[in-house]
């Protein structure tokens, strides 16, 4: 026997209305988007738990309810999200922003580069430009610590004439960027058995350690490198601009709620170089749940 419980007419015809009116209610008991603040991050471990601490600052410190988008690819997307409006704060690199964003050329004073990325980005963009977190993630070139003990190799010029017969791994933006493989590969005459693989930056280190490459590009606070027993060659010629980690925030955002600002400038400075890898390690190594680890490190550093 089919249903008949909907058979009478009016009461079809209400139904629509009554969604509309439970959507409607809904949506005002909800915070609207001027009142809630959208936090973004690229799609790796340390942007995911850097997204966590502005997150859990914010909610810790005003009470503003935060929406999480993390796992927005890479630096190009949470650029256009944040111009967008799409999100309010993301975690970027000075560094990233200079030459990926900015298409300025390389410059290793940390200072200059902050000042102009803060200077440019609030006249181009509308942006403001946080202080910095405390730490310095700047690309790491990376060999196994068997190859390097075996060879003797401390920097990148020592390894260069070893690189023929190796294969190397890097991200996609990497390949792109103009402080990446091709400037790298100039600088240091690095010539490599095949094309580098293009790989998912969080796959990056454990290929090295299987051996499916030889040589990657990875960061300095990642907490699998030791962990791995894997080693990371000095930057002898000094190619890499300093990549600081910073706030990015919506100037419109800052406007509305400038407690905001109060709420995260109380994290300048506070998490070291040591610091990252460790919250790096415990996620990517350990498998513990970003929230919490998030959540023990505010309550070591008092915030």
């Amino acid at each position: 026997m089919p249903d008949r419980k909907n058979d009478n007419p009016r009461t079809s015809q209400m139904i629509p209305w009554c969604s509309l009116l439970l959507m409607a209610l809904l949506i005002a008991c909800g915070p609207s988007r001027e009142n809630r603040i959208v936090v973004g991050s690229k799609n790796f471990t340390e942007q995911l738990i850097l997204g966590e601490i502005i997150a859990q600052q914010i909610e810790n410190k005003t009470h503003l309810p935060v929406e999480r988008r993390f796992y927005l690819a890479g630096t190009y997307i949470c650029h256009q999200a944040i111009l967008g409006g799409r999100i309010d704060i993301y975690p970027e690199y000075t560094g990233t922003a200079l030459t990926a964003v900015l298409k300025a050329k390389p410059d290793a004073n940390r200072e200059e580069v902050y000042n102009q990325v803060k200077a440019e980005y609030e006249t181009r963009f509308n942006l403001a430009v946080g202080p910095p977190f405390g730490f310095n993630d700047t690309f790491a070139i990376e060999i196994r610590g068997d190859d390097a003990r075996h060879l003797n190799l401390k920097t990148i010029s020592q390894a260069a004439p070893f690189t023929p017969n190796w294969r190397a791994g890097f991200g996609y933006e990497f390949m792109e960027r103009p402080d990446g493989y091709k400037g790298l590969a100039a600088i240091y005459n690095l010539h490599f058995a095949d094309n580098p693989r293009i790989m998912d930056l969080g796959l990056l280190t454990r290929a090295l350690k299987d051996k499916q490459v030889d040589l990657i590009a990875g960061n300095t606070t990642d907490g699998l490198i030791p962990a791995l027993d894997l080693y990371v060659l000095e930057d002898d010629k000094h190619y890499f601009p300093p990549y600081e980690a910073v706030p990015i925030i919506r100037q419109q955002t800052l406007a509305r709620h400038p407690e905001i600002k109060l709420a995260l400038d109380e994290l300048t400075g506070k998490i070291s170089d040591a610091d990252m890898r460790q919250l790096n390690y415990a996620v990517d190594g350990q498998h513990q749940d970003v929230k919490q680890v998030v959540r023990e490190f505010l309550r070591k550093k008092r915030l």
